[in-house]
């Protein structure tokens, strides 16, 4: 199956009896003119540092209840997640990925907790700090080609072998079914908000939503046609250097492209996800791509206002500045109608 169908109170469920789970706070800035601009802050998610440790643990306990379903014929209560014979049974099992960093971190930690072992392939891009973190949530890891491409590459060779089970946060046709758990872990974030305005009685009227494969950004974009009681304009914002969602979406078709590596390294993906794709030409969205020194000027605003992120981080920052610097939301703003939102998806290192 290529269509993304969610079902958002399962891992709201599952999340929430962890103990490292809590909200992530909705805060809000005035930048740009003193323009309001509401912040969903994920910097801190699940003491990972990032919105990924949603779907990577949600995704890895899932698969993980799944295989306990299929051999023992029971499914697995909450109460069983933390037990010894779920983690003895979970030992027999490896999850590979490639990953850019807080991926493979929030794989790791999902393996770690339940008891199951994780081997992740990184590129030479790839910080060497990501690298030290997975070794402390006991990860195997190795480092894999050039690219973020060369190292899923590497990574779905090894498991075709079958020495594990491919964990990836993209998909492509003939594999999306763990991805789309990925995806459903990352619904959290906008069913928190939800609740968040809700219960403030004030809604954003543009959300910025950074993009590398796609997998935040559909999720979001789903999430919030479907659930949310008031409508935005939702905006992609990727790399100049990787805009493989826009492409996409231009073309018609899932398409990859090709370009230097950007700074903003988690979005720096030259190849779309097939099940965030499908989402998002259903969601109704715009798209935008931003330099790497329109996101750099961005995490210094963030820095200002006590927020620590990365480019990756302030790009949905990025995006929205840069839509204000060419009067594309003129409009909105003159008629003081213009609440906009943004996520920071990650802390600075």
């Amino acid at each position: 199956m290529t269509e993304f169908n969610p079902d958002y109170t399962k891992p709201q469920y599952l999340l929430s009896t962890c103990p490292m789970y809590k909200e992530s706070p909705l805060i809000h800035i005035q930048t740009i003119s003193e323009l309001d601009v509401f912040i969903k802050d994920e910097s801190h998610r699940m003491g990972l540092g990032s919105f990924k440790a949603l779907g990577g643990i949600y995704a890895v306990a899932t698969l993980l209840a799944q295989g306990w379903l299929a051999v023992t014929g029971k499914s697995l209560t909450l109460e069983q997640y933390s037990s010894i014979e779920f983690k003895e049974f979970s030992s027999s099992t490896t999850f590979i990925c490639a990953s850019a960093g807080n991926h493979g971190l929030a794989v790791a930690s999902g393996a770690k907790i339940f008891g199951a072992k994780a081997k992740i392939h990184l590129s030479e891009q790839v910080p060497e700090e990501f690298e030290k973190r997975l070794i402390e949530k006991l990860a195997v890891v190795v480092r894999s080609g050039r690219t973020y491409e060369e190292s899923v590459d590497a990574a779905i060779k090894e498991a075709n072998t079958g020495n594990g089970v491919l964990l990836a946060d993209g998909s492509w046709q003939g594999y999306t079914s763990p991805p789309s758990l990925v995806m459903e872990g990352y619904t959290v974030i906008a069913n928190e908000l939800r609740e968040q305005f809700t219960k403030i009685k004030k809604w954003p009227t543009h959300v910025f939503i950074q993009a590398g494969v796609g997998g935040l950004a559909a999720s979001m974009a789903y999430m919030i046609r479907e659930y949310w009681q008031q409508q935005p304009e939702i905006i992609i914002v990727e790399s100049e250097l990787a805009p493989c969602l826009q492409t996409s979406h231009q073309n018609g078709i899932l398409t990859s492209v090709q370009g230097e590596v950007s700074i903003m390294g988690r979005l720096d993906c030259k190849a779309p996800s097939l099940v965030a794709f499908n989402a998002l030409e259903k969601a109704d969205v715009d798209y935008l791509t931003i330099s790497d020194k329109e996101s750099i000027d961005a995490t210094r605003i963030l820095q200002k206002n006590n927020i620590s992120t990365t480019p990756s981080g302030a790009a949905g920052l990025a995006g929205l500045l840069k839509m204000v610097k060419e009067e594309k939301l003129k409009a909105f703003v003159s008629k003081n109608n213009f609440q906009p939102l943004i996520i920071v998806t990650e802390n600075k290192l």
